[in-house]
Parts: C-alpha cells; sequence; structure tokens
C-alpha cells in the first residue's frame, strides 16, 4: 500500500487528490475507492488501479 496526505477532497461533489509521501505524485480519489471517510491534510494509506485517465487511489483509508 501506499502512503499519502489528502490535498484536497470534495464531500458535496464525491472526488479529489492525494500526494504520494514517496514520489509526490498526485492521484485522483472518487468517493467510490473510499473505505474511511477523508479529509483534506488526513494521512492515508491507498491502493492504485488504472482509470480512464490514469492511475486513481482506491482502497483508501486512514493512515
Amino acid at each position: 500500500m501506499n502512503q499519502g496526505k489528502v490535498k484536497f477532497f470534495n464531500e458535496s461533489k464525491g472526488f479529489g487528490f492525494i500526494v504520494d509521501n514517496n514520489s509526490s505524485q498526485e492521484y485522483f480519489v472518487h468517493v467510490t475507492g473510499l473505505i474511511d471517510e477523508i479529509r483534506q491534510d488526513d494521512e492515508v494509506v491507498f491502493n492504485l488501479k488504472e482509470g480512464k485517465k490514469g492511475l486513481n487511489a482506491v482502497d483508501v483509508k486512514l493512515a
């Protein structure tokens, strides 16, 4: 699992972005990929899955 920090998450629209701690790469996250509720600046762990526009963060949970 990757570790990162929630850069932004819009609860009403159901999506946001996570920045990977190791690579500083930014990944899209959708509400359907969440295990726990997340908010901006939360530390999280996640897996990556290929999506329509690149890699998406999935199985996202609080670290």
